[in-house]
């Protein structure tokens, strides 16, 4: 073997030296670390299904109430989303801490829960939905909450039946609900009165092809009144 061989052969093992051995590349990075999303908060005031009768800066028509909540784990921030059950009115309130203070309408019933998030990552996590009523000026007895509609859910489509069952939920402060009026139809708004039940669901007649509305009127011993939301469901 002559001189400028070897010459070549050292070079090469050289160049293939240096590249087997040199740094790792972006593969070898390490993997970022794993982030443990939030955990949900525990609600602890206003109470469920309570009259609220505490806050302060009352006036006729308002009071501030301060909502508090149990701390949750990896967490940065918390987002309280109140919504006002007569209206539907929804409203976001952000906090650094569990707690937030919150003026808000006498004589009303609300529903609130609270997402907790983190600086982290962008996953969240929500708590239980509570509701209450917001004390009235010598309010002696409330409307039942507006019932909560669960089946058929909304905008759901059955296959060809001749019947289905409508179920909901209802609740009230002064525990004296009377009964449930069903509004049931094609129309929109549904005007006409499927009936009444002591019971939270009612079974009605369906036909294919149609898209039907719903909503519960709850009533108590007090005729006072309340109205759900609208559901539709199409049956195919």
């Amino acid at each position: 073997m002559n001189m400028k061989t070897l010459k070549a052969l050292l070079l090469y093992a050289s160049l293939f030296g240096i590249i087997g051995c040199s740094g790792g590349g972006v593969n070898d990075d390490p993997p970022p670390p794993e982030v443990d999303p939030p955990s949900a908060s525990a609600l602890e005031f206003p109470l469920q299904n309570s009259e609220c009768t505490e806050g302060t800066n009352f006036t006729t028509t308002q009071s501030t109430i301060t909502f508090n909540w149990g701390n949750s784990n990896n967490t940065d921030s918390y987002q309280l989303v109140l919504k006002n059950l007569e209206t539907g009115e929804i409203s976001n309130h952000n906090s650094s801490v569990s707690q937030v203070d919150i003026t808000v309408l006498r004589g009303t019933p609300y529903s609130w829960y609270v997402i907790s998030k983190s600086n982290s990552t962008t996953q969240t996590a929500q708590s239980t939905i509570w509701k209450f009523y917001n004390a009235g000026v010598a309010v002696t007895s409330y409307a039942p909450f507006p019932a909560e509609l669960i089946a058929p859910t909304m905008g759901t489509s059955l296959n060809t039946i001749t019947s289905t069952i409508l179920e909901w939920s209802g609740s009230d402060v002064d525990n004296d609900i009377a009964e449930y009026e069903v509004l049931f139809g094609i129309d929109n708004p549904p005007a006409n009165s499927g009936g009444t039940s002591s019971s939270s669901s009612m079974t009605v007649t369906v036909a294919a092809g149609n898209t039907y509305y719903w909503r519960v009127i709850t009533k108590d011993d007090q005729n006072n009144t309340s109205n759900s939301e609208i559901f539709q469901f199409k049956v195919n």
